[in-house]
């Protein structure tokens, strides 16, 4: 059975300010953080434990444990501690909605009549809410009939419920990754020599230039990126993509681009881990997938994380190509998974393009 998740078109926000702008303080917290409130009693409840397996769910597409979220679950007695909790970056608010609880009056409270009643015929059940009290702000209100219940919708909406926050996070790891500064050159270059691009990070060097690829890196000692991107013209249909194409292809590219240190080595992916592939939803004429997983140097005791991005232009007939990797043993690797996976949503194809019309001309190094 499928559930609605349904937004609050009825929650209105109070804006301080006279001529438009929002004043309001920044919401406090970590961008991977979720404050999850319920009463003390429900900790160890159904909803506790459904909440835990959606949103605190191990990633299986990183080479170590890390939790999609990080949760702590936080309760509210009085007013100055409900002022406090308002306050941080992202919160459910979680309890059956005719509950005796502090959490479950607050949850009546912020709901209209109407919704209410949804909730009661089994309608409706998740409400997220965007900068309820503070800017910034990611708020869901999960609510049901009873606890057993309120569990069972969590569990089977997981994807929809957690996809919701993860489209928040790379608006916000947008913001986070660019704000330092960004290659605009680059952009320009890409744009005007190969009809495509993506925003590009203020410290990566283009160190390869094809007629149909381009390697960029990003060299740390303790964190080392790259970026590899590949296109290709007259591509009719997409018909032929399917999982095995797609690693097929990374492998092949991979093997040629990203090579180590050691003679014969090189990054291939680790399929003894798990290796997924899901459509990109964009709100353009291009069609977008993404694989997450790991990868494995050959030769070689080396390995990290990967998000790999195909698109395909109809109107250009052009398959594109970008691969985000990282070797970084000894720092998380889910902030710099998630910056990549938001990198990659900012490609663009130019519709118009040509490539017998356009003369290329390289960056001066």
């Amino acid at each position: 059975m499928k559930y609605s998740v349904l937004t609050l078109p009825l929650i209105l926000l109070f804006i301080f300010s006279a001529c438009g702008g929002d004043y309001r303080p920044m919401s406090i917290g970590a961008i991977d953080e979720i404050i999850v409130v319920m009463d003390s009693t429900q900790w160890s409840s159904e909803t506790a434990m459904a909440i835990e397996e959606t949103f605190g769910k191990g990633i299986e597409t990183l080479p170590g444990y890390e939790p999609t979220y990080r949760l702590i679950f936080r309760d509210f007695r009085t007013n100055s501690e409900l002022d406090d909790l308002r306050r941080y970056k992202n919160l459910i608010f979680a309890a059956p909605i005719d509950d005796n609880t502090n959490v479950a009056s607050l949850i009546r409270a912020i709901l209209s009549e109407d919704i209410e009643n949804r909730v009661r015929q089994d309608e409706s059940f998740a409400f997220p809410i965007t900068d309820r009290w503070m800017r910034d702000q990611w708020v869901l209100i999960l609510t049901s009939t009873d606890d057993e219940v309120l569990a069972e919708k969590i569990i089977n909406s997981e994807k929809s419920l957690v996809g919701n926050l993860l489209e928040r996070e790379f608006e916000r790891r947008i913001n986070e990754v660019y704000r330092r500064g960004e290659q605009v050159a680059i952009n320009d270059s890409l744009w005007q020599n190969y009809g495509w691009k993506v925003r590009m990070q203020h410290d990566y060097n283009w160190t390869i230039r094809e007629d149909n690829a381009a390697v960029f890196r990003r060299y740390l000692a303790e964190n080392d990126r790259w970026i590899l991107a590949w296109w290709q013209d007259d591509v009719d249909h997409i018909d032929f993509i399917n999982d095995e194409w797609i690693n097929a292809t990374r492998d092949s590219l991979l093997q040629r681009y990203i090579q180590g240190d050691r003679e014969g080595s090189y990054v291939t992916t680790e399929y003894r881990r798990s290796v997924i592939t899901d459509q990109v939803n964009r709100d353009d004429r291009i069609t977008g997938f993404e694989t997450l997983g790991t990868w494995r140097m050959t030769n070689d005791f080396m390995g990290g994380p990967f998000v790999n991005f195909f698109f395909h232009d109809p109107e250009t007939n052009r398959l594109f190509m970008i691969e985000y990797g990282q070797f970084a043993p000894s720092v998380s690797k889910r902030r710099f998974v998630r910056q990549f996976r938001a990198m990659g949503r900012t490609f663009e194809s130019d519709s118009t393009w040509n490539r017998n019309d356009r003369p290329i001309t390289f960056l001066q190094d």
